[in-house]
Protein backbone atom coordinates (compact mmCIF):
# COMPACT_ATOMS: atom_id res chain seq x y z
CA UNK A 1 0.00 0.00 0.00
CA UNK A 2 1.49 3.66 -1.01
CA UNK A 3 0.78 6.95 -0.06
CA UNK A 4 -0.53 7.69 -3.25
CA UNK A 5 -3.33 5.41 -3.03
CA UNK A 6 -4.10 6.48 0.92
CA UNK A 7 -3.87 10.17 -0.79
CA UNK A 8 -8.01 9.80 -1.07
CA UNK A 9 -8.75 7.82 1.80
CA UNK A 10 -11.15 9.44 4.29
CA UNK A 11 -10.27 8.66 8.09
CA UNK A 12 -12.42 9.18 10.98
CA UNK A 13 -12.27 9.05 15.04
CA UNK A 14 -14.40 8.08 17.20
CA UNK A 15 -12.81 10.49 20.27
CA UNK A 16 -10.51 12.74 20.12
CA UNK A 17 -8.53 11.79 23.81
CA UNK A 18 -4.78 11.50 23.53
CA UNK A 19 -4.20 8.12 21.57
CA UNK A 20 -6.01 9.50 18.99
CA UNK A 21 -4.05 12.86 18.86
CA UNK A 22 -0.92 10.66 18.73
CA UNK A 23 -2.16 8.84 15.94
CA UNK A 24 -3.66 11.45 13.99
CA UNK A 25 -0.65 13.60 14.20
CA UNK A 26 1.47 10.88 13.22
CA UNK A 27 -0.35 10.21 10.41
CA UNK A 28 -0.42 13.57 8.99
CA UNK A 29 3.75 14.00 10.27
CA UNK A 30 4.92 11.20 8.35
CA UNK A 31 3.48 12.64 4.86
CA UNK A 32 1.26 9.79 4.58
CA UNK A 33 -2.09 11.73 4.75
CA UNK A 34 -3.19 15.35 4.51
CA UNK A 35 -4.96 17.10 7.65
CA UNK A 36 -8.36 17.59 5.72
CA UNK A 37 -8.71 14.08 5.08
CA UNK A 38 -9.08 13.30 9.17
CA UNK A 39 -12.76 13.58 10.87
CA UNK A 40 -13.02 13.51 14.35
CA UNK A 41 -16.30 13.35 16.34
CA UNK A 42 -16.03 13.26 20.68
CA UNK A 43 -18.81 13.89 22.87
CA UNK A 44 -16.24 16.54 24.72
CA UNK A 45 -16.21 19.52 22.15
CA UNK A 46 -13.36 20.95 23.30
CA UNK A 47 -11.07 17.09 22.93
CA UNK A 48 -11.97 17.70 18.70
CA UNK A 49 -11.10 21.38 19.31
CA UNK A 50 -7.54 19.95 20.67
CA UNK A 51 -7.57 17.18 18.04
CA UNK A 52 -8.03 20.24 15.62
CA UNK A 53 -5.39 22.50 17.00
CA UNK A 54 -2.78 19.89 16.04
CA UNK A 55 -3.77 18.98 12.45
CA UNK A 56 -4.40 21.54 10.64
CA UNK A 57 -7.35 20.99 7.88
CA UNK A 58 -8.90 18.39 10.17
CA UNK A 59 -12.79 18.01 10.29
CA UNK A 60 -14.87 18.09 12.97
CA UNK A 61 -18.05 16.00 12.64
CA UNK A 62 -20.98 15.63 15.93
CA UNK A 63 -23.04 12.62 14.84
CA UNK A 64 -20.80 9.43 15.05
CA UNK A 65 -23.33 7.82 13.05
CA UNK A 66 -22.58 10.59 10.33
CA UNK A 67 -19.00 10.05 10.88
CA UNK A 68 -18.71 6.50 9.79
CA UNK A 69 -20.99 7.26 6.59
CA UNK A 70 -18.20 9.98 5.50
CA UNK A 71 -15.01 7.79 6.64
CA UNK A 72 -13.23 4.42 4.48
CA UNK A 73 -11.67 3.87 7.48
CA UNK A 74 -12.78 4.53 11.47
CA UNK A 75 -10.45 4.16 14.43
CA UNK A 76 -12.57 3.99 17.51
CA UNK A 77 -10.62 5.62 20.44
CA UNK A 78 -12.98 5.82 23.09
CA UNK A 79 -13.06 3.94 26.79
CA UNK A 80 -14.28 0.72 26.93
CA UNK A 81 -17.35 2.26 29.08
CA UNK A 82 -18.62 4.77 26.39
CA UNK A 83 -17.82 2.09 23.95
CA UNK A 84 -21.89 1.07 23.80
CA UNK A 85 -22.86 4.59 24.01
CA UNK A 86 -20.69 5.95 21.45
CA UNK A 87 -21.71 2.91 18.73
CA UNK A 88 -25.67 3.33 19.33
CA UNK A 89 -27.15 4.20 16.27
CA UNK A 90 -25.44 2.25 13.98
CA UNK A 91 -27.18 0.02 11.83
CA UNK A 92 -25.81 -2.25 9.07
CA UNK A 93 -26.50 0.29 6.44
CA UNK A 94 -24.44 2.83 7.78
CA UNK A 95 -21.20 0.20 8.04
CA UNK A 96 -21.14 -0.74 4.31
CA UNK A 97 -17.92 0.06 2.41
CA UNK A 98 -16.44 0.91 6.39
CA UNK A 99 -13.32 -0.71 7.94
CA UNK A 100 -13.08 -0.52 11.43
CA UNK A 101 -9.91 -0.08 13.93
CA UNK A 102 -10.75 -0.46 17.45
CA UNK A 103 -7.55 0.94 19.74
CA UNK A 104 -10.42 0.26 22.86
CA UNK A 105 -8.61 -1.79 25.70
CA UNK A 106 -9.66 -4.70 26.37
CA UNK A 107 -12.83 -5.06 24.13
CA UNK A 108 -12.85 -8.33 21.86
CA UNK A 109 -13.54 -8.50 18.07
CA UNK A 110 -16.89 -10.34 18.18
CA UNK A 111 -18.06 -7.82 20.19
CA UNK A 112 -17.28 -5.00 18.80
CA UNK A 113 -18.62 -7.09 15.29
CA UNK A 114 -21.91 -7.12 17.57
CA UNK A 115 -22.16 -3.64 18.18
CA UNK A 116 -20.71 -2.08 14.91
CA UNK A 117 -23.09 -4.61 12.60
CA UNK A 118 -19.77 -5.67 11.13
CA UNK A 119 -17.09 -7.73 10.64
CA UNK A 120 -14.23 -5.72 9.03
CA UNK A 121 -12.75 -4.86 12.13
CA UNK A 122 -9.42 -4.77 13.06
CA UNK A 123 -8.11 -4.90 16.98
CA UNK A 124 -4.71 -2.54 17.47
CA UNK A 125 -2.81 -1.87 20.24
CA UNK A 126 -0.63 0.95 19.72
CA UNK A 127 1.18 3.50 22.21
CA UNK A 128 1.39 7.51 22.43
CA UNK A 129 4.79 7.52 21.32
CA UNK A 130 2.97 7.58 17.47
CA UNK A 131 3.11 11.31 18.13
CA UNK A 132 6.82 11.28 17.29
CA UNK A 133 6.80 8.33 15.06
CA UNK A 134 8.34 5.87 17.41
CA UNK A 135 5.48 4.04 18.25
CA UNK A 136 4.98 0.09 18.50
CA UNK A 137 1.65 -1.12 17.83
CA UNK A 138 -0.26 -4.67 17.42
CA UNK A 139 -2.83 -5.65 15.47
CA UNK A 140 -5.43 -8.80 15.02
CA UNK A 141 -8.11 -8.94 12.01
CA UNK A 142 -11.57 -9.89 12.22
CA UNK A 143 -12.40 -12.83 10.00
CA UNK A 144 -13.84 -10.80 7.31
CA UNK A 145 -10.82 -8.10 7.05
CA UNK A 146 -9.18 -8.41 3.74
CA UNK A 147 -4.87 -8.24 3.04
CA UNK A 148 -6.07 -5.38 1.25
CA UNK A 149 -7.32 -4.17 4.46
CA UNK A 150 -4.79 -5.35 6.60
CA UNK A 151 -2.10 -3.36 4.68
CA UNK A 152 -3.89 -0.41 4.73
CA UNK A 153 -3.84 -0.65 8.59
CA UNK A 154 -0.25 -1.50 8.67
CA UNK A 155 0.98 1.24 6.05
CA UNK A 156 -0.69 3.71 8.08
CA UNK A 157 0.63 2.50 11.74
CA UNK A 158 4.00 1.85 10.33
CA UNK A 159 4.07 5.53 9.27
CA UNK A 160 4.59 6.09 13.05
CA UNK A 161 6.28 3.43 14.39
CA UNK A 162 6.87 -0.46 14.02
CA UNK A 163 3.80 -2.89 13.50
CA UNK A 164 3.54 -6.63 14.63
CA UNK A 165 0.38 -8.82 14.01
CA UNK A 166 -0.55 -11.28 16.53
CA UNK A 167 -3.88 -13.37 17.49
CA UNK A 168 -6.15 -11.87 19.66
CA UNK A 169 -5.93 -13.62 22.64
CA UNK A 170 -2.16 -11.91 23.10
CA UNK A 171 -3.86 -8.57 22.27
CA UNK A 172 -3.77 -7.91 26.17
CA UNK A 173 -0.12 -8.76 26.99
CA UNK A 174 0.42 -6.03 24.31
CA UNK A 175 -1.93 -3.33 25.84
CA UNK A 176 0.58 -4.59 29.36
CA UNK A 177 3.61 -4.21 27.85
CA UNK A 178 3.97 -1.51 24.75
CA UNK A 179 0.61 0.03 25.59
CA UNK A 180 1.36 1.01 29.07
CA UNK A 181 4.76 0.72 28.93
CA UNK A 182 5.45 4.76 27.81
CA UNK A 183 4.25 5.69 31.71
CA UNK A 184 6.42 3.00 32.80
CA UNK A 185 9.44 4.13 31.28
CA UNK A 186 8.83 7.65 31.93
CA UNK A 187 8.59 6.59 35.71
CA UNK A 188 12.36 5.69 34.84
CA UNK A 189 13.79 8.35 33.27
CA UNK A 190 12.06 10.29 35.86
CA UNK A 191 13.71 8.12 38.86
CA UNK A 192 17.22 8.20 36.79
CA UNK A 193 17.32 12.12 37.06
CA UNK A 194 16.55 12.11 40.25
CA UNK A 195 19.26 10.11 41.03
CA UNK A 196 21.62 12.75 38.79
CA UNK A 197 19.91 15.35 41.19
CA UNK A 198 20.52 14.10 44.11
CA UNK A 199 24.28 13.44 43.38
CA UNK A 200 24.41 17.28 42.93
CA UNK A 201 23.38 17.59 38.84
CA UNK A 202 20.61 20.31 38.23
CA UNK A 203 17.54 19.25 37.47
CA UNK A 204 17.47 20.59 33.71
CA UNK A 205 21.15 18.75 33.00
CA UNK A 206 19.97 15.44 34.90
CA UNK A 207 16.70 15.36 33.20
CA UNK A 208 18.06 15.36 29.46
CA UNK A 209 20.77 12.79 30.29
CA UNK A 210 18.43 10.70 31.87
CA UNK A 211 15.79 11.01 28.68
CA UNK A 212 18.89 10.50 26.39
CA UNK A 213 20.19 7.64 27.60
CA UNK A 214 17.29 5.94 27.60
CA UNK A 215 16.61 6.68 23.94
CA UNK A 216 20.15 5.88 23.37
CA UNK A 217 20.00 2.29 24.78
CA UNK A 218 16.55 1.26 23.32
CA UNK A 219 18.22 2.34 20.07
CA UNK A 220 21.37 0.08 20.46
CA UNK A 221 19.04 -2.89 21.31
CA UNK A 222 16.74 -1.95 18.53
CA UNK A 223 19.55 -1.24 16.05
CA UNK A 224 22.38 -4.18 16.85
CA UNK A 225 19.36 -6.90 17.29
CA UNK A 226 21.51 -8.58 20.86
CA UNK A 227 19.88 -9.05 23.55
CA UNK A 228 19.87 -6.34 26.46
CA UNK A 229 21.89 -8.95 28.89
CA UNK A 230 24.52 -8.79 26.39
CA UNK A 231 24.33 -5.03 25.53
CA UNK A 232 24.73 -4.68 29.82
CA UNK A 233 27.43 -7.14 30.34
CA UNK A 234 29.27 -4.96 27.82
CA UNK A 235 28.70 -1.76 29.91
CA UNK A 236 29.55 -3.24 33.50
CA UNK A 237 32.86 -4.01 34.13
CA UNK A 238 34.65 -6.35 36.62
CA UNK A 239 34.10 -4.29 40.07
CA UNK A 240 33.17 -1.13 38.48
CA UNK A 241 30.41 1.44 38.94
CA UNK A 242 27.67 0.12 36.56
CA UNK A 243 27.97 -3.06 38.39
CA UNK A 244 27.35 -1.78 41.55
CA UNK A 245 24.25 0.18 40.38
CA UNK A 246 23.22 -2.83 38.65
CA UNK A 247 23.48 -5.13 42.23
CA UNK A 248 21.31 -2.33 43.91
CA UNK A 249 18.55 -2.44 41.70
CA UNK A 250 18.20 -6.35 41.97
CA UNK A 251 18.40 -5.41 45.85
CA UNK A 252 15.52 -3.40 45.26
CA UNK A 253 13.77 -5.37 43.26
CA UNK A 254 13.84 -3.95 40.14
CA UNK A 255 12.93 -6.38 37.47
CA UNK A 256 10.43 -8.09 39.56
CA UNK A 257 8.51 -4.75 39.75
CA UNK A 258 8.59 -4.03 36.19
CA UNK A 259 7.02 -7.61 35.47
CA UNK A 260 4.87 -7.13 38.26
CA UNK A 261 3.61 -3.66 36.24
CA UNK A 262 3.34 -4.86 32.97
CA UNK A 263 0.98 -8.77 34.75
CA UNK A 264 -1.18 -5.68 36.58
CA UNK A 265 -1.72 -3.87 33.28
CA UNK A 266 -2.78 -6.76 31.71
CA UNK A 267 -5.10 -8.31 33.57
CA UNK A 268 -6.57 -5.08 34.10
CA UNK A 269 -7.27 -4.42 30.12
CA UNK A 270 -8.49 -8.54 30.02
CA UNK A 271 -10.91 -7.37 33.17
CA UNK A 272 -12.21 -4.61 31.18
CA UNK A 273 -12.64 -6.19 28.85
CA UNK A 274 -15.51 -8.29 30.89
Amino acid sequence: MTAAELASIRIGFIGAGQMARALACGFVGSGLVEGDQLRAADTVAAAVEGLKSLVTGANSVRDNVQLVRDSDIVFIAVKPQQLSTALAGLTAADVVGTLFVSIVAGTRIDELARLLHSRRVIRVMPNTPSLVGCGAAAISRGERVSNDDADKVRTLLEAVGIVVELDEKQLDAVTGLSGSGPAFVYQFIEALSDGGVRMGLPRDVALQLAAQTVAGAAQMVLQTGEHPAVLKDRVASPAGTTIAGIAELERMGMRGAVIGAVEAATRRATELGG
